[in-house]
């Protein structure tokens, strides 16, 4: 997984142009120097320079969320669940990516995919896969992994990276991930520990991997195909169940600690800002069992006008047999709760238009025009709505 992290960090940077005017807020966030532990030999000096030009890279990329206020609370929640002279050195770069992932290589460059912040429940679970990310690069798992890799395949080239494909013709990839399981048993662990010396609710690692079966069984069942096995012969982490229930004991054996810290209320206020971007990115993976399993974990304690509309949204989008109907009525209970952009309008005459209702649907365009006289779309929306803007 670090490699593949290093090459899916080099090639986002390489896809999208610099912006050299825009403030970087990783790099103000610590001095470089100031990382931990710096490369021992040439193997390692070797791979720090590859990942240094990669995250020269990814400093430009459009795809980094610079939000200062953003960044800094996550940084908060890392520096809280690893200690603060643990986490002055690493350079946290958050993505908008909509997949779940986190990633550390061993310069301490930490990545941050926009995905996690919608499958994180709370504060505590964000701080668990942080904490994990950090025991990968603090025991130095990427070095650990590429020398296993070097061993296995007496690469001659191993600056290179040698491509996965190479290692599978030799025969070794099932070695070569088993040793990778083995990390992150070591990296499950440590974030079990730091959730507990930090105050965090250490159940909140069996928490969030529990919540990633839920949704990849519920992608499974949409697409009506078996799960993919779990700890299959390519994955690079212990058996899901396995896993998750390793966690949990670990997390009960733990003393305890008095009152554990969730952070729910203060994780939603930092998120809140980013929630529709972060849904608008989930609904055009065009998962839909994964999202509408999302949006109603999302909605455990009610449905909100926001939440509604991205269901409206999700179902608009599929457009299967019955969708347009149950899109138009999500659409009206967002806009009967309040607090939903013009966007529910222009939802709801789409959604009419779709289903038949001509006249209802363009009543709704043309609110939707009026409550958004500067829409970007406004000529093809006029048209829809009998020519009247």
């Amino acid at each position: 997984m670090r490699l593949t992290a290093i090459l899916a960090a080099s090639l986002l940077a390489s896809a999208a142009p610099a912006l050299a005017a825009q403030a970087d807020p990783a790099t103000a966030q610590a001095d470089p120097a100031a990382v931990q532990h710096g490369p021992q030999d040439a193997d390692e000096r070797g791979l720090w320079m590859q990942v240094e030009d990669a995250e020269r890279r990814l400093k430009g990329s459009n795809f980094v969320i610079r939000d200062p206020a953003l960044n800094a609370y996550v940084r908060g929640v890392f520096c809280r669940a690893v200690g603060e002279a643990e986490c002055a050195g690493v350079r946290i770069y958050i993505t908008r990516t909509p997949f779940f992932n986190a990633n550390m290589a061993p310069n301490g460059m930490m990545q941050i995919w926009s995905g996690l912040f919608l499958r994180a429940r709370d504060e505590a679970q964000l701080a668990a896969v942080l904490a994990h990310e950090y025991t990968h690069y603090r025991n130095r798992h990427s070095l650990r992994l590429f020398r296993n890799i070097k061993d296995k395949t007496n690469a001659i080239a191993w600056l290179s990276f040698v491509p996965f494909g190479a290692i599978a013709q030799l025969g070794l990839i099932g070695s070569v991930f088993g040793f990778s399981r083995e990390m992150e048993r070591e990296a499950d662990t440590g974030s079990v520990k730091a959730l507990a010396a930090s105050g965090y609710d250490p159940a909140a690692a069996s928490q969030i991997w529990g919540q990633m079966l839920a949704e990849f069984d519920a992608t499974a069942a949409e697409r009506k195909r078996k799960r993919r096995k779990e700890g299959g012969m390519f994955a690079t982490h212990p058996p899901s169940i396995e896993r998750m229930q390793e966690l949990k004991a670990q997390a009960a054996a733990l003393p305890a600690g008095g009152e554990r810290r969730a952070g729910r209320a203060e994780y939603r206020a930092a998120l809140a800002p980013f929630w529709a971007d972060f849904i608008d990115d989930q609904i055009k993976l065009n998962d839909f069992g994964a999202t509408e399993l999302l949006l109603g974990q999302l909605a455990s304690e009610g449905w909100t006008g926001e939440l509604l509309f991205a269901r409206g949204e999700l179902y608009r989008s599929r457009g299967a047999a019955g969708d347009f109907e149950k899109a138009a009525g999500f659409y009206r209970d967002a806009i009967a709760a309040g607090a939903v952009p013009p966007e529910a309008h222009r939802g709801l005459g789409m959604a009419l238009l779709r289903a038949g209702a001509a006249s209802e649907g363009q009543a709704a365009l043309q609110e939707y025009l009026r409550l958004r006289p500067d829409a970007r779309d406004k000529a093809m929306i006029a048209t829809l709505a009998g020519g009247q803007s």
